[in-house]
């Protein structure tokens, strides 16, 4: 496993939040294959002080992509890059399907059940 030390920035003027730049910049960084799958990123406090920002900052960018299943976080406190963007996505559209199915009243089983139907 290789850590990989890619370019990130955020620009202070923008009306978008830090840790949604910081996100938004690593999310682009594994798009673009300058973060692969399985290379470990920085430690968190190393890329905020690079970055000019709290380490708080870049964890809940760092929590964000966890959830979007781009990143895993690693006994010992390593995160490495767990998927590509395309993987990204689909977990992005799976949790946006699963919002909206609780607003319209489906339960998870449920939720499963229509998908494998349709599948």
């Amino acid at each position: 496993m290789t850590s990989t030390m890619i370019r990130v920035k955020v620009d202070r003027s923008e009306a978008v939040e830090l840790h949604e730049q910081v996100a938004g910049e690593l999310r682009r960084a594994i798009a673009d294959g300058e973060a692969k799958p399985g290379e470990r990123l920085p430690p968190a406090r190393d890329l905020a002080a690079i970055l000019g920002v709290n380490t708080n900052t870049v964890l809940r960018a760092l929590r964000t992509l966890r959830q979007e299943g781009l990143l895993d976080f690693r006994r010992g406190r390593r995160v490495t890059v767990s998927a590509g963007p395309q993987r990204g996505a689909v977990v992005a559209r799976a949790r946006e399907l699963v919002e909206f199915a609780r607003r319209h009243g489906y339960r998870a089983d449920e939720l499963i059940r229509i998908i494998k139907d349709v599948s």
